[in-house]
């Protein structure tokens, strides 16, 4: 297991150097996005499954940050780059305008494929390698997750789904978790605008 900790030249960033040449196979608003940062904004859907699924997905998400009091949305999520980690400082915005923020983390270590970054968000810990999906896509992929800094099984943590990329020139993703045998727990997904980064300032 690679468990080297990437310093990037300082002409590119933590994501470049993790993904090597491999950078240039996603979609190119993609690699603009992780080259220039930017913020991305939007409705989204906010689903809880049924009965005791619906339970645990409200209980999952409260660890996780993600609110679940309203079914759809505004959300607003600044993507930048700070020394040697990627950071997604996500806001989800009620209809009375009340707001609630989550910020993640992502230090990489290794390079692709084989490497993996270590994601903090709130009191969960995650280790992800990422997929390139077909059409410039990425997919995250969980190697293993932590609660409180104790290491959680990844049988027994619920399925987690975790994808981004761009349609028709917007950015598209979908977070969800399923558990076997009761089906979804919960999923936020929706279709954003890119701002760059200039723009914001």
């Amino acid at each position: 297991m690679l468990t080297e900790n990437l310093t990037p030249n300082p002409k590119i960033n933590s994501t470049q150097a993790w993904f090597g040449d491999a950078f240039q196979d996603l979609h190119p608003l993609l690699q603009q996005l992780h080259i220039q940062g930017g913020t991305l904004e939007g409705e989204i859907d906010i689903t809880l499954g049924k009965g005791l699924a619906g339970f645990l997905g409200r209980r999952l998400a409260k660890k996780l940050g993600v609110p679940t009091r309203n079914v759809q949305t505004g959300y607003k999520v600044s993507i930048s780059h700070q020394a040697g980690k990627l950071v997604w400082a996500r806001q989800f915005i009620g209809p009375d305008g009340a707001s609630q923020d989550l910020v993640s983390e992502f230090v990489p270590y290794g390079h692709y494929p084989h490497g993996y970054w270590q994601e903090s968000t709130g009191l969960m810990h995650f280790r992800l390698t990422v997929d390139i999906l077909k059409g410039g896509g990425w997919n995250w992929r969980i190697l293993g997750a932590s609660l409180h800094g104790v290491p959680i099984p990844v049988r027994l943590f619920p399925q987690s789904k975790a994808y981004k990329c761009i349609e028709d020139g917007r950015y598209a993703f979908y977070v969800g978790c399923v558990m076997p045998g009761l089906g979804e727990l919960f999923s936020y997904s929706g279709l954003l605008d890119l701002k760059p980064a200039m723009a914001s300032a």
